[in-house]
């Protein structure tokens, strides 16, 4: 049945990944797949109408943000954070877990090490510059990639998923965290009252994730990624994992009533 089927990419703008030049491995091994489109039940379906999921059908959500760069010196910075809201017979209760790191080259007094070497690896494309992504604004899901180099991988990953229960996870009850070095990186994620933020900062560029929540935004989720360097591995990856409310025999009896009357409407006199 067509109805069991939910495309993604209608639902919440672009959620395909997109990706640069790559002829370097990714030193990244926990990339999340990144389906085209979720089956979604019948049960779920039958009381939503238009594009939005109503309310009743959702239970509550985990949310998942990873942001990584490697620099080809063997530098690195990254960001990671989960916010899982669960409702409640009482309203909403919510658990967050956020981590931040860089990995810097620094002599044995803890100098920093001058990475600014001509050549491959080079970590800025010899006073190249990206600009321009943040300032792009879409309703849903945009995913921007600016490049000036060589021989760079990029992604950016936005999943949207829908199934019952809670994804394993383990909270440390912290809301923001970050990290910096002496050689110009720096990690920082944050979940506030009106979003999360994730942004990644070295001398090679930027990689930021952001989702914001307020009345003038509403569900506006942008990844952006400005490499301008040579031998640069970076990633973007988002997942929303959307729970969806267990219904009883009664309910689910109601809903095959209320589609067979529907059909009905459809029946030629």
């Amino acid at each position: 049945m067509k109805r069991n089927m939910l495309m993604i990419s209608c639902l919440f703008g672009v959620a395909a990944p997109c990706a640069v030049h790559a002829e370097m491995s990714s030193p990244f091994s926990d990339a999340i797949a990144a389906p085209l489109m979720q089956p979604v039940g019948d049960e779920v379906l039958a009381s939503q109408t238009g594009k939005f999921a109503g309310v009743p059908a959702i239970s509550g959500f985990v949310l998942s943000l990873l942001s990584e760069w490697q620099l080809p010196n063997g530098e690195a910075a990254a960001a990671t954070g989960t916010l899982a809201v669960t409702r409640t017979a009482n309203g909403f209760t919510s658990q967050t877990n956020v981590a931040a790191a860089v990995k810097s080259l620094v002599t044995s007094t803890g100098d920093a090490v001058n990475t600014a070497m001509n050549g491959l690896l080079n970590n800025g494309a010899n006073g190249a510059t990206t600009s321009g992504g943040e300032n792009v604004k879409v309703n849903g899901v945009s995913q921007v990639t600016q490049v000036a180099g060589s021989n760079n991988t990029g992604n950016n990953t936005a999943v949207i998923d829908f199934s019952p229960g809670n994804p394993g996870q383990l909270y440390n009850g912290q809301t923001q965290a970050s990290a910096s070095g002496p050689t110009g990186l720096a990690a920082n994620i944050a979940f506030t009252s009106t979003g999360a933020m994730v942004s990644l900062n070295t001398p090679a560029g930027v990689a930021t994730q952001q989702i914001i929540t307020n009345a003038n935004q509403t569900g506006n989720i942008a990844q952006l990624l400005k490499i301008a360097g040579n031998n640069q591995a970076v990633m973007n990856q988002l997942q929303l994992h959307l729970q969806t409310s267990t219904l009883t025999s009664n309910q689910l009896r109601m809903i095959g009533v209320q589609t067979a009357l529907a059909n009905m409407t459809t029946v030629k006199k």
